[in-house]
């Protein structure tokens, strides 16, 4: 039995969404701890679930708003717990959800489509640059949402940021890798 397509990339999208919240707080954040003992915030500086969200996004369009919502959830229930249904966090899961396909949507209003084309390579460059604008707005909103102190939106934008920016070399290798093999 085939999954139709929506399905399928909710459960691929959210599937990887949620190994990245795993590798993100069992194996980043404490050894972030180990190195930076003294870093009041409780922001990953390598959040890897941002390099899903934007790339999901970047690949899926609106349909990557569906695909996030069960992964990103889980994530914060994982985190917060019960505390998770509280109005700030979430607020803070539609953030998650939407920014990066509204962002991109809006690139493409002003005529800067940077989706992915059969006939193409990506453009890792723009991509980054969307993720970058991607961050910020996340962040700041974010932050806002959950009433977090000033220090934790720079935080929050640094994690996103090379998040996106480790997922995406993974990719380019991964990519690199499987024209070389022929695939």
């Amino acid at each position: 039995m085939k999954l139709p397509a929506l399905a399928r990339d909710t459960l691929v999208v959210s599937l990887a969404y949620l190994l990245a919240i795993f590798a993100t707080f069992e194996v980043v954040i404490p050894v972030q701890d180990i190195f930076f003992p003294v870093f009041a915030s409780h922001a990953s500086l390598l959040f890897l679930p941002s390099g899903v969200r934007v790339l999901s996004a970047w690949l899926l369009g609106w349909r990557s708003v569906v695909a996030l919502a069960p992964g990103v959830f889980l994530a914060f229930f994982y985190v917060a717990g019960i505390r998770a249904l509280e109005p700030s966090r979430i607020f803070a899961i539609l953030i998650a959800i939407t920014v990066p396909a509204a962002t991109f949507h809006a690139f493409q209003l002003l005529r800067w489509n940077i989706a992915p084309q059969p006939d193409q390579r990506p453009c890792w460059p723009c991509v980054m640059g969307a993720g970058i604008v991607i961050s910020i707005l996340s962040s700041v909103l974010t932050n806002y949402a959950l009433g977090s102190p000033s220090n934790d939106y720079l935080a929050y934008f640094i994690g996103d940021f090379f998040g996106l920016l480790f997922l995406m070399m993974g990719l380019m290798f991964a990519f690199r890798a499987m024209r070389r093999r022929g695939l």
